[in-house]
């Protein structure tokens, strides 16, 4: 199966869990194929030796076969604990034609939610809009993990309407409850109240206060949210958190429009790199493999 998917089939295909193992397991086959082969998507239970240690724990099977000292990690050495959130406000159903930033969110949380189960490391799922809408705990089951894929399915449904972001106050919520070291994985198209920009950026400096990994994906559909490209004829903008209504053509505002956007995503872009944030711009007319390469990426470094 490609790694991009038209995400109005995926909504009307209706299980999250089936196409994230396909795309997954996708994935993985096309990474040992690629210059990415040096990853292993299974990390195995073992570590390079460090002169001083106890031998105690080197596995002298492998040594016999690679004259290399690795040493046996045990599942707590191994075990990264994840937490997903998403963002569930009202911008983030748009298109509505196939509520195409949700869709694309949830499809790249199951993936990851899939690949994280497959690698035996826990997960947890937050939903937020201004208000934590739902936190679940971080665990490894199949169990767990399937209920989770339930919880993202009927993410896709009918949005409620207007509801606003408020990011900062949740990030600084989430940040107060996690009490050991993890990776946090934000899926946000961060369109939150940019005249009070500093709050939102405290909010993700609090996370790497805490000594957790950050993983922004800033999920946008580039081509009107970004380039404003829409046909030169009269349009009525709906602003889908507020419900305010403006009547234009679009040639009246791109040039303002398109300079606002691009100072206020490069000072997001630069803050997250201030915090060592990792910032990934996610275009939802793209496909999923750059979400996973971006999670392998960081997962390798945590090792």
């Amino acid at each position: 199966m490609k790694q991009s998917l038209n995400l109005s089939q995926v909504r009307s295909f209706g299980n999250v869990e089936f196409l994230a193992r396909q795309l997954v397991e996708g994935f993985i086959t096309g990474l040992h194929k690629s210059p990415f082969h040096g990853f292993s998507v299974e990390f195995a239970e073992h570590r390079l030796y460090n002169t001083g240690e106890t031998t105690r724990h080197i596995d002298w099977k492998v040594y016999g076969k690679t004259e290399k000292l690795f040493v046996k990690r045990y599942e707590e050495e191994t075990n990264l604990r994840c937490h997903l959130l998403i963002d569930t406000s009202s911008s983030m159903y748009y298109p509505e034609s196939n509520y195409g930033k949700m869709t694309f969110s949830v499809m790249a949380a199951a993936c990851l939610a899939y690949l994280l189960q497959r690698q035996k490391d826990a997960v947890s799922l937050t939903t937020f809009a201004d208000t934590i809408d739902l936190q679940t705990p971080v665990k490894s089951t199949p169990s767990h993990v399937h209920k989770l894929f339930t919880q993202l399915d009927q993410l896709m449904v009918q949005p409620k309407p207007l509801r606003k972001t408020s990011a900062a106050d949740v990030i600084h919520q989430v940040a107060e409850k996690i009490n050991k070291r993890s990776l946090v994985v934000l899926f946000s198209d961060m369109f939150d109240n940019t005249e009070k920009a500093d709050s939102l950026f405290s909010a993700l400096q609090h996370l790497r206060h805490n000594l957790h990994e950050v993983l922004l994906f800033h999920v946008t559909d580039k081509k009107t949210e970004e380039e404003f490209a829409f046909d030169e004829r009269p349009y009525e903008f709906i602003d889908l958190e507020t419900g305010e209504k403006v009547k234009l053509q679009p040639g009246q505002i791109r040039e303002t429009y398109q300079q606002a956007v691009k100072q206020y995503f490069q000072e997001l872009k630069l803050r997250c790199g201030q915090y060592k944030i990792d910032f990934i711009e996610a275009d939802i007319a793209q496909g999923f493999d750059q979400i996973l390469t971006a999670y392998l990426v960081k997962r390798t470094k945590m090792k």
